[in-house]
């Protein structure tokens, strides 16, 4: 088998630099969702049923996307249709989503439109996605990978900083943070208009930088005999033969993402009654506490930068289990405190400690995971399955979220609590994962 060649770090930089964009979209969805669906009205016991569409749509998309950019080749590669594909569509979206409440529409009906735009955002930004990932599975060496994925974190973190302060900056410059009830107010639906520009300048930068290996090449670097045209993966064979790091990481991922969907689900109403005392939507408190959140994600992504900086020290130094062990340890003491923190301002401690469970959670399951893939064919269908890791948390927390919610007599925070005791255990986990030596 002949070696993938090593990259230089700018074709590195090249292969994700995409990605920069495709955050900062998915980080206006994810810090904006529960306050734009409060604003148009929902109940707090009801927030978490909207969220189950991002990681219902995951689950379904990403593996179609792995099957068929594994068959796929065109001049423009084999990915890279995909990703330009799915950014496209996700523009669109983002100058429909937060205008659901600007129609005149009655509450249902804003409510409905604001999930078929949700449910069409978070395709598109799927479909974008995975493509990323593929991308240095397919043309990075596996003595590269951790660094191209520490790149791929960094820009991701990046774009998430842009992403949620876009509210923040806006109403700083003087961009109304209030509305009439039921209308998202317009630092919001600027903030969107803004990450679609850039999303969409960032995915061309990709796809006019980077050139994928043919198939040929590709083969004859991932030591995959030619497979006879028509053939087509048999996802429960795939499953069944998948190495067994797919699992055992997945059982990670399983506390990690359930843990991350109750932060972006209940973070707008923790600290908006923690730090502001506010309960009502539409009061100037609680639109100022939502800017605050995007602060706050804002310094978790720092943090993860910062730390995604030190793991592949700190894996040297110890080993890769210790390094995400920790990191998840770091983030649960991270959620576990913002119930007893009171200060907009502290809670900077707080997320900057959830910022290094996000970092591991960005580099090291695909770490792990495509170095067991080495030698296996279908690369693209195996990740896009390995979403199914990501996503199925996601829909379980989502679906548990409100019976929780009330056992914890409507405390949004006691969620964030819940939060980072589910890390806390992923952080156990950890220990079982087989990994290929």
């Amino acid at each position: 088998m002949t070696k993938i060649p090593n990259q230089s770090f700018w074709q590195l930089w090249n292969i994700s630099f995409g990605f920069f964009g495709v955050q900062i979209a998915y980080a206006l969805q994810s810090a904006n969702i529960s306050r734009i669906f409060a604003t148009l009205g929902a109940d707090p016991h009801n927030l978490s049923y909207f969220w189950i569409l991002p990681p219902l749509m995951g689950i379904v998309v990403q593996p179609i996307i792995g099957v068929l950019s594994d068959k796929t080749w065109t001049r423009f590669g084999r990915r890279i249709p995909y990703l330009f594909v799915g950014a496209a569509i996700a523009v669109l979206v983002m100058c429909l989503l937060p205008n659901a409440g600007s129609f005149g529409l009655t509450v249902s009906a804003a409510m409905i439109f604001g999930l078929i735009s949700l449910m069409f955002l978070d395709t598109s930004i799927n479909i974008a996605m995975q493509p990323f990932k593929m991308l240095v599975g397919d043309m990075v060496n596996e003595e590269q990978k951790t660094k191209a994925y520490s790149i791929q974190s960094f820009l991701c973190n990046a774009g998430s900083v842009i992403g949620f302060i876009f509210p923040f900056l806006f109403t700083w410059i003087g961009i109304s943070n209030t509305s009439a009830d039921g209308v998202v107010p317009d630092s919001v639906i600027y903030s969107f208009y803004l990450g679609a520009a850039i999303l969409i300048l960032c995915v061309i930068y990709t796809v006019v930088k980077v050139k994928e290996y043919p198939p040929s090449l590709y083969n004859e670097y991932h030591g995959i005999k030619e497979e006879p045209k028509g053939d087509s993966p048999n996802v429960f064979k795939l499953l069944i033969d998948a190495p067994k790091a797919f699992w055992t990481v997945g059982l990670v991922q399983f506390f990690c993402w359930a843990a991350f969907m109750y932060m972006w689900t209940y973070t707008n109403g923790a600290i908006a009654d923690n730090c502001w005392g506010a309960t009502d939507t539409s009061s100037p408190e609680y639109q100022a506490a939502g800017n605050w959140v995007g602060i706050l994600f804002a310094v978790q992504a720092i943090g993860s930068v910062a730390w995604a900086a030190l793991l592949p020290w700190l894996a040297a130094k110890t080993n890769r289990k210790f390094a995400y062990s920790i990191s998840l340890v770091l983030g649960g003491i991270g959620f576990i405190s913002t119930m007893f923190v009171t200060n907009q301002f502290l809670l900077f401690i707080s997320f900057l400690l959830i910022g290094c469970a996000w970092a591991a959670m960005l580099a090291l399951p695909f770490t792990i995971l495509t170095n067991a893939l080495e030698g296996y064919g279908h690369i693209g269908s195996y990740l896009g399955l390995f979403n199914g890791t990501i996503c199925i948390p996601q829909i379980v927390a989502a679906l548990v979220g409100g019976g929780l919610l009330s056992i914890v007599g409507g405390s949004q925070v006691s969620m964030l609590v819940i939060a980072g005791i589910l890390l806390l255990v992923g952080s156990l986990c950890v220990f079982i994962i087989k990994e290929k030596k």
